[in-house]
């Protein structure tokens, strides 16, 4: 096991990307010894320590169309846009099956990361010591308006991106000097604001909880800024971050399995072809 953090962005189906780019960590050895995931993110991380190539692609080939897996009728009738019940129930217990032994034995430090919805600030859930790491990872991949919020020890969560969008101060602040981020967006991409009906819904819907609406304006400015800070940390070469070297043309709902296999691939290549430096950088023999 390599002494060194892996911090996964979300970006729901754009996680494609990093699902061929974890593949490829997992098929050469590369084994890090603390992962962290924000929203589909910290399902990419379960896979990975799982050890599952494949797993993700399958899921999101084979049953991206499939109503109990992702469908407005889902959203109408329970207010999931994707079925977490399902995901979590028949589909990882029968249909493509998780390996929870090698996951819950594994020795890598797993955290969730959630926003918890009474203070709009974001939470970090341990494998292990928090009381159900995969209710976690569901209140972490929970995105507003399209899920309902998330029950864990008695309190509210939702998606971790709302206000930790890229987890990479969690592991300097645990001591960690090598740190490997798997990005979601290409090299200068920055957010915009929201157009005024969705923060119209933000206002209705989140009226009662005021510190998740003003986190949920912030998001903009939040996630620029710490684009522009991995920019300066990169340079200094004290981060290393896979990323697409395109824009992506997967939305977070996408619906097109060629696209999901194509960005799957992407992550593959691009790992490859950073190989020899990641190596480098965590001072692997190559």
């Amino acid at each position: 096991m390599i002494n060194a953090a892996l911090v996964l962005e979300g970006g729901s189906l754009r996680c494609m990307f990093t699902s061929g780019a974890l593949d490829v960590f997992v098929e050469q050895g590369i084994e890090m010894s603390y992962v962290n995931g924000v929203s589909a993110g910290s399902m990419c991380g379960l896979n990975y320590i799982a050890r599952h190539v494949g797993r993700n692609l399958e899921i999101n080939t084979h049953y991206l169309h499939d109503r109990r897996y992702i469908s407005m009728k889902n959203m109408l009738k329970k207010r999931l846009i994707f079925n977490f019940d399902f995901l979590f129930g028949e589909l990882s217990h029968e249909l493509v099956p998780f390996d929870y032994e090698t996951f819950e034995n594994s020795q890598q430090i797993f955290e969730a990361v959630a926003t918890r919805c009474k203070t709009g600030k974001p939470e970090y859930f341990t494998k292990g010591k928090c009381s159900d790491i995969y209710k976690a990872v569901e209140a972490s991949s929970s995105m507003p308006l399209l899920s309902r919020m998330v029950t864990l020890d008695g309190k509210k969560y939702l998606d971790g991106g709302i206000s930790m969008p890229i987890a990479y101060e969690r592991p300097m602040e645990l001591g960690y000097d090598k740190i490997v981020l798997v990005l979601t967006r290409e090299q200068g991409y920055r957010k915009h604001q929201e157009g005024r009906w969705v923060k119209r819904a933000y206002d209705r819907y989140f009226a009662p909880l005021p510190s998740l609406r003003q986190s949920l304006r912030d998001i903009p400015e939040r996630y620029n800024r710490i684009q522009e800070e991995l920019d300066r940390l990169e340079a200094e070469g004290r981060i290393f971050i896979i990323r697409p070297d395109r824009p992506v043309e997967v939305s977070r709902l996408e619906q097109d399995v060629h696209k999901i296999q194509a960005l799957y691939d992407e992550g593959r290549r691009i790992a490859l072809e950073q190989l020899p430096a990641l190596k480098n950088y965590l001072e692997l023999p190559q």
